[in-house]
């Protein structure tokens, strides 16, 4: 089976059996819980869209390892082509669910440790590679979900994994086994864990000597004895528990983060893809950085579709829509999006091929898109706001709507424009609160700053990738100085 239905994957995750906690209680079944089932259901829609026959060409591709048709999310691209149809797909899964669907940091992980495990083996003389491709071969065949978990607790952030006073703040190796390892340590943020079949852990940062054993890159799937999950909260999300879900805005989908316990865990020898070559840890993080900073320009320009359609919608609503004001707000929250998508698809644009054969993005221009994606969001949001109006945080319930008492009230005094009844307008500025506000929110603001790195650490990539070396000596030769042979001397 190479392509999995989504009715399918909702089956197979009632089956997992791992153990996952929702403020303070133990669930049986994430997708039947009012909290976790929404973010089931916006990967559930990753399998709906790879069904449909006019979207296959986006959502599916050729395994280069079976020759068989895939799901894009379990792919190792090999082009440029690859690398731009995923942001493609991206933002046309943004604007389908607008929210976090959760499955970018399992793709960009899977294409990481690809990349890398290929140079250690080159390196090191080991036999990663293999193991990895035996691991993404069993992912693509099943079509399953993984899980790219990254982030540290990190404790005393001023002290190196090994200086640590509680060792387990960075995931390390306690034991080591003639079939394996065992594990200790969570993982924070973790998007997407509790709806993946498959967890795949790395390091969260580079690594000397001393912190050998944190070197550790694994996968086991996310039933696996020791490994606990116990889900974030967002704001207004206790709205899902109330009946009829009227107030919140979204009423399909969801995202979310978990962290992930792991106490004790076995790691069999053959799910091992990286052990104490601490040289290697940087490298493989700053890979997955760029892949994962480029997919931020298609996921969130898909999410920013959809709020720039609900914020032209309730101008509409509200006949403001022909003030030159809310045109001029509604081009540049246009202007802005197309900015960060821009920014993904010329990283794609300039994508290369690494020593294994999978492709990677452009770096810098990776890091330039994910660098705009922590401020262009924050302003669409705003201005959306602008447009909405105080109502968009003053608005009584949907409930109140259907009060016998009060209903008419509503009716009378929160309709719009003549062909516009209270409940569409309502319904509207719900949906931009969602986003701006509530648990779409988490996915659109907050994971825009701090997802895939904050935005200082764009910024020491930037200037880093940067060529100023290059753009000095075009400065030079331009105001007529004269460079000298001896390097070392300062103009």
């Amino acid at each position: 089976m190479a392509l999995m239905t989504g009715d399918q994957y909702i089956s197979s995750l009632r089956g997992l059996g791992h153990h996952v906690f929702i403020q303070g209680e133990e669930i049986q079944d994430v997708t039947d819980h009012p909290i976790s089932r929404p973010p089931a259901m916006a990967i559930a829609e990753t399998y709906f869209q790879a069904e449909q026959k006019e979207k296959q060409s986006l959502f599916t591709a050729q395994s280069h390892i079976t020759g068989e048709n895939i799901n894009r999310f379990t792919h190792i691209q090999h082009s440029v082509e690859d690398l731009v149809k995923k942001i493609l797909m991206l933002r046309e899964m943004g604007r389908k669910t607008a929210c976090c669907f959760q499955r970018c940091a399992g793709l960009d992980c899977m294409n990481t440790v690809y990349a890398i495990t290929y140079d250690l083996d080159q390196a090191y003389g080991t036999d990663y590679h293999q193991r990895f491709v035996d691991f993404i071969k069993y992912v693509q065949t099943n079509d399953l979900v993984t899980a790219a978990c990254m982030t540290d607790t990190k404790g005393d952030r001023s002290l190196s994994p090994s200086q640590q006073e509680d060792k387990d703040q960075y995931l390390h190796m306690v034991v080591e086994k003639k079939d394996g390892i065992v594990v200790r340590g969570a993982k924070l943020h973790i998007t997407g864990a509790v709806n993946s079949h498959e967890l795949i852990v790395v390091p969260t940062r580079a690594l000397k000597e001393e912190d050998k054993d944190y070197a550790i890159a694994f996968a086991i799937p996310a039933d696996t004895e020791g490994v606990t999950f116990i889900y974030g909260r967002q704001p207004s999300d206790t709205r899902r528990l109330e009946e009829g879900r009227s107030d919140v805005g979204n009423l399909y989908y969801g995202g979310y983060e978990a962290m992930v316990v792991f106490d004790d865990v076995f790691v069999p020898q053959e799910r091992i893809f990286m052990k104490r070559e601490y040289a290697m840890a940087g490298r493989l993080v700053e890979l997955f950085a760029a892949h994962h900073r480029a997919s931020y320009g298609g996921c969130k320009v898909g999410v920013g579709d959809v709020l720039i359609g609900a914020a032209a919608a309730i101008a509409e609503a509200q006949g403001t829509s022909d003030a030159s004001h809310i045109r001029d707000k509604i081009a540049e929250m246009i202007h802005l999006n197309e900015t960060l998508h821009a920014g993904a698809l010329a990283s794609a644009g300039k994508g290369y091929q690494t020593a294994s054969g999978a492709y990677a993005v452009d770096a810098l221009l990776a890091n330039v898109c994910k660098l705009n994606v922590t401020r262009f969001p924050f302003e669409i949001s705003r201005l959306a706001q602008d447009i909405a109006g105080g109502l968009l945080v003053t608005m009584p319930s949907l409930d109140d709507k259907d009060n016998p008492q009060v209903g008419k009230y509503i009716d009378k005094y929160l309709g719009g424009t003549a062909d516009v009844d209270s409940e569409k307008r309502m319904r509207i500025l719900r949906l931009i609160e969602n986003i701006t506000l509530g648990t779409g929110a988490v996915s659109y603001l907050t994971e825009s700053i701090h997802g895939a790195g904050s935005p200082q650490a764009q910024k020491i990539m930037i200037t880093r990738l940067a060529d100023l070396e290059s753009a000095k000596k075009y400065a030079f030769k331009l105001c007529g100085i004269n460079l000298r042979d001896d390097k070392s001397r300062k103009v």
